[in-house]
């Protein structure tokens, strides 16, 4: 799911490899121009406002928005006597941002090759009320660029089953295309056994598709998901149900589906923010 991590070209676990005739270093970091106007707000105050901004994509992690510290709001940053030093970029010097412990923070020391990174400061994506590209609010991380979704449809036959039970038989599911993810299969709901599906508590996030539902079928725990009210951009999907291939069977043209390696999403940090409550955080 982007540049750089899950199975992107530079994440540690890339599903694809460059063809050259040296090995590429282990870690790769990119950082290029973001070329879009995007805000920050906390406690009901604009901090940072830029056109500047720099986007570094880093091995395993999602993309993060470093702003000139000249577009952040003059008396919002303090700093404190807390500092960490990163694998790569060197020593890291943290900040208070209006009252909030460390949620702001600037590599002091980078190296050359990294001099683009400089007098520049990041934002704990959670720590904040929310961010913006221009007056639209970006929930989850900040936006990767080279993230992308296709959802086709297809006449391929797809069964799903518990044991002997038909859960699902439909000859027209739709094929989600998503970077650094196998392809997803979704199933209209005309087409499942509803009586199968079980509701479960707690639902999940996702910047790119929304809120994610969860279901159990039979004694295979959260078997399958769906997006009721789906983002607009993959609106297709929106009511459909998909199925986790390594809880429940699904065949897909008589050929039994796995769950491929490496599709486990990583746990969000302190640069970002997966939680379904973000959508309902001050700033929405």
């Amino acid at each position: 799911m982007g540049l750089a991590w899950q199975q992107g070209p530079l994440a540690g676990k890339a599903v694809g490899h460059f063809l050259t005739e040296q090995p590429l270093p282990e870690r790769l970091l990119f950082a290029e121009p973001l070329r879009r106007r995007m805000r920050v707000r906390l406690g009901g105050e604009w901090i940072a406002d830029s056109e500047d901004v720099i986007l570094l994509h880093e091995p395993g992690r999602y993309p993060v928005a470093y702003f000139p510290l000249a577009d952040v709001s003059e008396g919002v940053l303090a700093p404190e006597t807390r500092t960490t030093k990163h694998k790569d970029l060197g020593a890291t010097a943290w900040f208070t941002v209006n009252g909030v412990p460390h949620a702001a923070w600037q590599f002091s020391d980078l190296p050359a090759h990294a001099a683009i990174l400089r007098d520049r400061v990041a934002f704990a994506w959670r720590a904040m009320d929310a961010f913006y590209e221009e007056d639209e609010r970006i929930v989850g991380h900040a936006a990767d660029m080279y993230h992308r979704i296709d959802i086709r449809k297809t006449s391929r036959h797809l069964v799903v089953k518990d044991g002997d039970r038909v859960v699902a038989d439909t000859h027209h599911p739709l094929a989600l295309y998503e970077s650094g993810f196998a392809p997803r299969w979704y199933v209209p709901r005309e087409d499942i056994d509803q009586s199968a599906l079980t509701p479960v508590d707690g639902q999940t996030f996702c910047p790119y598709k929304g809120l994610a539902s969860y279901y159990d079928i039979g004694s295979r725990k959260r078997a399958a998901w769906g997006y009721p009210e789906a983002w607009p951009e993959v609106e297709a999907v929106s009511g459909w149900i998909s199925f986790e291939p390594d809880v429940v069977d699904v065949w897909l043209d008589d050929r039994k589906q796995t769950l491929e390696p490496g599709q486990s999403v990583v746990p969000h940090g302190i640069d970002r923010g997966l939680d379904p409550e973000e959508l309902n955080q001050k700033g929405h």
